[in-house]
């Protein structure tokens, strides 16, 4: 296709002609004729930017998380809240009450009495906003073979629990859609543990058509850490396995002593150029030097401080909120870095994070370590990355891949809002998937 009158990031007005990859960009005097048959969509000068590559999402979990309840705060804050809210749902077409973004300020440590006390005769299953551990009444318990239990609460490191609990059909298309409005082109599924099959699955409704964005992957290269599971010994021997198989690694990383002890690994393991850290939630000055040098990259989610900044400044101690959600202080060291959602444990809209990096501001209007914002273009151009090399920024240039995000503004009020709203159109392989009607 042709997007003509279109407005680079610096200022230049060119025609872009696009395919598999882009294949023409020329400046209005030498402006391109549409082809026979060529597509042609006028973006009256508004900014063309390279598609967004969500660097950390879910896929399945987030096409699931559609027709799930939100239970966690700020929409549930009150046990009686929450009571109310699980006694009143309706089941979806499987039978069950699925809820997600539970956390602990609600109603405290909830387990299978509890939600029993709530639904006793409709299965409900809850998900933390951690995405690690899963609550279920006896009623789902009973479903998924596990009625002798002793609490309902599964955490997915345990692991010898029924797959019923985390998969369900889901809406993939929904999904597409939804996240396509959005400008993005591509994600990386940061999903645990996901087998070949689950791989295989996705890319399948890729190909076919259900699931339009690119899809990368990081298993089977993905580790989670449990602060009381820590060992040195067995991560370190993990990520020089993988390396000797030719593969980087990507650890989870939200709390100060697991990112030691990864940093330490990655020291004795030896690293690999596209090692990640995985959300880095918590980064002590003494250890920016330490990932400067190992040159792994950081795929972080401000996103968390505009969504659960005000319990970071109820419950971490006021010595501490300086190490969230670190970003400036990461470039400044040298660190690459590159932002992503961690859909749907954050929400999918990747200009809400990038909005959250220039201005940390929190649901309250409280600025969370104001000294970690960057630029409203050093945010944006942090969802461009290469899906490989997610530091490493795209450009709109011959060559490069034909997946465009087009705006309906130009680049100075684009950067100075960055706003969803403005996303006119989507191109994936030189196709049009979104076009804002």
């Amino acid at each position: 296709m042709l997007i003509k009158q279109a407005t680079l990031l610096d200022g230049r007005i060119v025609d872009v002609r696009v395919n598999a990859r882009i294949e023409e960009v020329a400046a209005l005097s030498d402006g391109l004729q549409a082809r026979p048959g060529e597509g042609v969509l006028y973006a009256n000068g508004g900014t063309v930017l390279p598609g967004l590559h969500d660097h950390h999402v879910h896929v399945r979990s987030a096409a699931s998380a559609l027709d799930s309840f939100v239970v966690g705060p700020p929409g549930v804050s009150t046990e009686a809240e929450l009571t109310q809210l699980l006694s009143n749902a309706t089941p979806g077409p499987d039978g069950w009450i699925r809820a997600i973004g539970y956390h602990e300020s609600v109603a405290g440590d909830l387990d299978r009495s509890a939600l029993d006390a709530m639904v006793p005769t409709i299965p409900v299953r809850i998900q933390h906003r951690s995405g690690a551990l899963w609550i279920l009444n006896s009623e789902a318990l009973g479903r998924v073979g596990l009625a002798d239990h002793p609490d309902g609460r599964l955490r997915s490191a345990d692991g010898g629990w029924s797959d019923a609990v985390l998969r369900r059909e889901s809406d993939l298309a929904e999904l597409s859609r939804r996240i396509t409005a959005y400008g993005v082109t591509g994600v990386t599924d940061a999903t645990p543990d996901l087998d070949p099959a689950g791989m295989a699955s996705l890319v399948e409704a890729h190909r076919g058509g259900e699931f339009r964005p690119r899809l990368r992957f990081l298993s089977p290269g993905k580790k989670i850490l449990q602060d009381d599971r820590l060992d040195l010994d067995e991560l370190t021997g993990w990520i020089a396995d993988r390396h000797a198989g030719g593969g980087p690694v990507a650890v989870h990383c939200v709390t100060a002593a697991q990112l030691v002890v990864t940093i330490a690994a990655l020291r004795a393991a030896g690293s690999h150029p596209r090692d990640r850290i995985e959300h880095a939630a918590v980064v002590p000055d003494d250890t920016l030097a330490d990932l400067a040098d190992l040159g792994v990259t950081v795929v972080t989610q401000p996103n968390f401080v505009a969504e659960r900044g005000d319990q970071y400044l109820a419950d971490v101690p006021a010595a501490e909120h300086g190490q969230l959600w670190r970003v400036a202080s990461l470039l400044a060291a040298a660190v690459p870095v590159a932002l992503a959602t961690d859909m749907p444990f954050g929400h999918g809209d990747p200009w809400t994070a990038m909005r959250a990096a220039v201005y940390r501001t929190t649901p309250s209007g409280a600025v969370l370590n104001a000294g970690e914002s960057v630029s409203a273009r050093r945010a944006l151009t942090m969802f461009t990355g290469q899906p490989d090399r997610p530091a490493r920024s795209r450009s709109v240039e011959p060559g490069q891949p034909g997946d465009l995000c087009v705006l309906s503004e130009p680049p100075a009020t684009a950067l100075a809002e960055l706003d969803a709203g403005m996303v006119a159109a989507t191109v994936i392989g030189g196709e049009l998937v979104y076009f804002a009607m």
